[in-house]
């Protein structure tokens, strides 16, 4: 389907397809194909960070990677229980590898650590985060295993993708203390230049298998920034964990695939494939299986019709379905949460076949990660302006996931 170039917020409306999910291509077809402080004071910029636009030579073609036997697909079973409540517009949920867990809070720009009687503790404040409308403290990430840096190895580095008072930009935070009281440290830049605007602003972070940080980035209202490749807007980026140009990025840039809208969720299967969510405008979001060097069609074509040009989506839905935001994967299966569409959805990598959950009971859903003892934890995001709280949201909550 092509779209048409009409720009406006995630919140506006957007005209609605019928409630129809649609699975828009094959595995297989890749292979075809109290904050307002100031900024942090730094001193140097990653050069690629502001990489020039590349030469116009066509990207290589992407490889896929071999999938693993699959595994049970899982689903939710019982009924969900409240683990934390009265968060402030909780945006990522961060359980770190040594125990514990963390939330940030786009507006407050603080990073609060869970305790195990469901109360919270201030860990630490972001410096030079400037809120409005969907940007502010957003992404938290940490490496898989203690990181990381030659000569550091007991650092643990905590990273945070935030709205500035001029850009979207990712720093690190060393972690000190323990479970139950953590605390951060002052932040080193990792990369900054990313587009910012009042929506569409990305702002998922998340740590691959191959060691390196991938980050998502939208297209700060600007379409034309996902075609662009000289910009970091409207792209899933690959950088180094210090923020450098990697090895094996396509286009010798931090850019790792482009023509995306606003992506806002990234997790990984078995086989180490790359997996995103994606806001769509007035008709499909989608779920992406994303290849280096594709490009996903924004903002030329919405959903899957793009030809041999562009990448279609594995699944789209209607808007009002989905709105995705984070993605978890347990077992080889995606599960993505809904804002406007208030759900949980249950996905089949293998075949693209989708199955709803919890829709409309717990208001709009944000992030979604794997929790403990065969659980899945996801929070609620009513305290954002655009839902309707009721007493005691934003809640994190629990359920348990089986074959």
């Amino acid at each position: 389907m092509v779209r048409r170039r009409r720009m406006h917020g995630a919140g506006a409306a957007r005209s609605r397809a019928g409630v129809v999910l649609a699975v828009a291509v094959s595995l297989s077809l890749a292979a075809c194909t109290g904050p307002h402080a100031a900024a942090p004071d730094v001193s140097s910029v990653p050069p690629s960070a502001a990489a020039p636009s590349p030469s116009p030579a066509s990207p290589p073609a992407p490889t896929p990677s071999v999938p693993a036997t699959p595994a049970p697909l899982v689903h939710p079973v019982g009924e969900p229980v409240v683990i934390a409540s009265n968060l402030d517009v909780p945006w990522s949920i961060l359980r770190l590898p040594g125990g514990g867990t963390l939330i940030s809070e786009r507006d407050s720009a603080q990073v609060v650590e869970l305790l195990p009687d469901g109360r919270t503790r201030v860990a630490g404040t972001v410096p030079g985060v400037e809120p409005q409308g969907e940007g502010g403290l957003l992404g938290l990430a940490t490496p898989r295993a203690a990181p990381g840096d030659a000569g550091a190895a007991s650092v643990v580095w905590v990273y945070a993708y935030f709205t500035s008072s001029t850009d979207n930009r990712v720093v690190r935070m060393p972690l000190a203390g323990e479970a139950g009281s953590y605390r951060l440290g002052a932040p080193e830049l990792v990369v900054r230049g990313i587009p910012k605007a009042g929506n569409h602003n990305g702002g998922r972070l998340g740590f691959g298998p191959d060691g390196m940080l991938y980050v998502t980035a939208g297209d700060a209202g600007n379409s034309d920034n996902a075609q662009d490749r000289g910009s970091l807007g409207g792209k899933i980026l690959r950088m180094t964990p210090t923020g450098d140009v990697p090895p094996g990025n396509p286009f010798g840039t931090l850019v790792y695939s482009f023509g995306h809208r606003n992506p806002q969720g990234i997790a990984w299967d078995s086989s180490g494939q790359l997996w995103a969510s994606e806001f769509g405008q007035n008709t499909w979001d989608e779920l992406n299986r994303i290849v280096p060097g594709g490009n996903y069609g924004w903002p030329v074509v919405e959903g899957a019709g793009g030809g041999d040009d562009f990448i279609d989506p594995v699944q789209q839905w209607p808007t009002d379905a989905a709105s995705p935001s984070g993605i978890a994967i347990v077992s080889d299966t995606i599960f993505m949460v809904g804002l406007r569409g208030e759900r949980l959805w249950q996905i089949d990598p293998s075949t693209g076949e989708a199955k709803d959950w919890f829709v409309h009971r717990f208001g709009r859903l944000r992030d979604v990660v794997s929790g403990p003892d065969g659980t899945l934890w996801f929070v609620s995001n009513n305290t954002d302006g655009r839902g309707t709280p009721a007493e005691g949201d934003d809640r994190l909550y629990q359920v348990r996931v089986a074959a």
